[in-house]
């Protein structure tokens, strides 16, 4: 039976905590009788974890990258084996591992599972190990560099950009719509309540379809301070992420201080910005290449996103 459809994203440790060790509990505790204190572990909290979810933001799956570069803790729920979500994590993690210009990575894994790594490139190594009863492999494999792949060659990187002042609803529906098309990527939005006249806008939300089908492994990461207010009447955006939950991921701070947080503000990952003092006001500033700027922002938006919550409420709505 097919299951349907789900989504690999980043995990942040402490915000997915609770996600991450219901499925390797289940997977490992219960079902593979593995000791509680394995999931002890000093190497957690700084391993890059990953998370498989379904349409109803449900974890199905799991997976960490640690610091050595050893893959590990991947586990998929019972019923969702057999329909491609552990390969999705091993490539999302294999991946992550090129981008950190490792070169080697390790695993160890039962004998009766290295052959489904061994499709990936991994091949055995060393002596077998032996764990609780349990016969493990050790297995690498050697990263070629991501330069070394065949990719289209990027465009130049434009000089700094002078800053534009912004001063109506119209100049920033146009600046918002130039950010979302050049951005490669990722795009961040730090947003009072997913302003209707703006990210509602016809135009802006076919530019944000338009990166989410064109974009490899694009993504699109909201805070939403006010998600009773954007629930409020229906949403072309909300609409659009329900269509594609792949490559959009909203979270809503819960500590006061973000919640206060009077400003918004869109980047995107060619060093663009967007940024309003007041969400009152369409009066604001933007620049399409301002590389210092947009790094205080980012900087920003990653430190409170950190901090946010995954926004229950629009699991309804399949996001």
């Amino acid at each position: 039976m097919r299951l349907p459809d789900y989504r690999i994203e980043p995990a942040d440790y402490k915000a997915d905590f609770k996600d991450l060790r219901a499925v390797r509990d289940s997977v490992f505790i219960i079902e593979q009788h593995l000791p509680a204190d394995l999931e002890q572990d000093v190497k957690d909290p700084h391993s890059h974890h990953v998370i498989a979810r379904d349409n109803h933001h449900n974890p199905v799956g799991t997976g960490r990258l640690t610091p050595e570069g050893q893959i590990s803790r991947i586990a998929v729920l019972h019923q969702w084996r057999n329909q491609g979500v552990g390969q999705s994590l091993l490539r999302t993690l294999i991946e992550s591992a090129q981008k950190q210009g490792l070169t080697q990575i390790t695993l160890e894994t039962p004998r009766s599972t290295s052959g489904f790594f061994q499709k990936f490139g991994f091949i055995a190594k060393g002596e077998r190990l032996n764990l609780d009863g349990n016969e493990l492999q050790c297995m690498s494999m050697t990263l070629a560099p991501l330069a070394e792949k065949t990719r289209p060659s990027a465009k130049p990187r434009e000089a700094s950009l002078p800053t534009e002042k912004l001063n109506n609803l119209e100049t920033h529906l146009d600046s918002s719509i130039r950010l979302i098309a050049e951005a490669r990527r990722q795009i961040c939005i730090y947003t009072r309540d997913l302003e209707h006249g703006l990210y509602g806008h016809n135009d802006v939300v076919e530019a944000f379809r338009q990166f989410a089908i064109n974009s490899r492994d694009g993504c699109v990461q909201i805070i939403v301070q006010d998600t009773f207010a954007a629930r409020g009447k229906p949403h072309p955006l909300i609409d659009l992420a329900q269509r594609l939950p792949s490559s959009f991921q909203f979270r809503s701070p819960v500590e006061r201080e973000d919640q206060q947080y009077s400003s918004a503000f869109l980047i995107n990952d060619r060093d663009g910005y967007l940024f309003r003092l007041t969400t009152e006001r369409y009066q604001g500033e933007w620049s399409p290449n301002h590389p210092a700027r947009k790094r205080q922002l980012y900087e920003v938006f990653d430190r409170i996103w950190q901090r946010c919550r995954p926004c229950t409420e629009f699991r309804a709505l399949g996001i």
